[in-house]
């Protein structure tokens, strides 16, 4: 596994960008700057602690994919912690096998860290990403991550 990082800081306070980045309030937040990746993409599941969660979306032949995923922790407004354990293939969950196994127990963590500014400009959010990825999607992530990133910029400066 490679280990990424990317940021970004928003001009919004936290509690908005962690809503729109986690589609809380409306899923169509998260659409809108995951679409960046899989212009289909978007979860099934809960954001609580534990639960577990489908990144979904549908490829050219039209087949539902996606990760097989946990969320490992979940502080509002600070801190989430997803755990990649499978994939979604033809819209069936595999939890085992060589395919899984480079990807078991990949983390993409995202902290959330709120700077108040003194002089009178708007709070500003800094969102930090860190990815585990395998070897042949580090070019594909460094390339779409930070475009996702400006994506979730621009709807929460909106």
């Amino acid at each position: 596994m490679k280990k990424l990082q990317f940021k970004v800081s928003i001009n919004a306070p936290v509690t908005k960008v962690y809503d729109f980045m986690l589609g809380m309030s409306s899923k169509s937040t998260y659409e809108q700057w995951t679409s960046l990746f899989n212009p289909t993409s978007t979860f099934e599941g809960s954001w609580d602690k534990g639960s577990k969660m489908l990144f979904v979306g549908v490829d050219e032949k039209g087949e539902k994919g996606g990760m097989v995923s946990k969320i490992a922790v979940n502080i509002p407004n600070q801190f989430v912690s997803i755990q990649h354990y499978g994939l979604l293939k033809e819209g069936k969950e595999i939890t085992e096998g060589p395919e899984v196994e480079k990807w078991a127990n990949g983390f993409e963590n995202y902290t959330f860290e709120e700077s108040a500014t003194a002089d009178g400009k708007p709070t500003t959010t800094t969102v930090i990403v860190d990815l585990d990825t395998t070897e042949d999607f580090v070019n594909y992530m460094n390339e779409n991550y930070p475009k996702a990133l400006d994506k979730l910029k621009e709807i929460c400066e909106k």
